[in-house]
């Protein structure tokens, strides 16, 4: 199975009514259950996968919205390009990727989203300047979640 695969997997199973799922193939086996906290690791098992982690406390999501610079009615958003957990730094400590006001060029990094322990870096598609910070550290996203409202320059 490949990453695309997986992540259409997650998606599917998160939107189901199945409590539990179970995929082997070969050297490759996929557990998620919706009603466990608990992530299992074994030789040549991929972790199991609850639908809802509860936040740890290294990594509970900031409860303040990031502020705007000024009240903008217009704008594009850069949206999540699948299911994890958005992040504005790079670690826990570090200066984030980007702040409202700055001026980012096409293909720069504007945060992560962390999908099955694997970092995501979530690019501009274009040049632009940011507007406000949609969503919060740390926060659960879908595919097409509003992560940075931006103008195009």
């Amino acid at each position: 199975m490949n990453l695309k695969e997986i992540k259409e997997l997650v998606e599917i199973f998160n939107a189901s009514d199945i409590a539990k799922l179970q995929i082997k193939q070969e050297n490759f086996e996929i557990k998620m259950d919706k009603n466990s906290n608990i992530l299992s690791n074994t030789p040549l098992v991929q972790p199991a996968i609850p639908a809802q982690l509860a936040p740890t406390a290294a990594t509970q999501p900031s409860q303040a919205p990031i502020p705007t610079e000024q009240n903008h009615t217009s704008g594009e958003f850069i949206t999540s390009p699948m299911v994890g957990t958005f992040y504005h730094c790079p670690s826990p400590g570090a200066a984030p990727y980007v702040k409202v006001g700055d001026t980012v060029k096409k293909g720069q990094t504007i945060g992560i989203v962390e999908a099955m322990k694997i970092m995501n870096e979530i690019e501009a598609d274009f040049d632009c300047k940011i507007l406000a910070i949609e969503a919060n550290d740390g926060q659960p996203v879908e595919f097409g979640s509003k992560l940075v409202k931006v103008e195009k320059l």
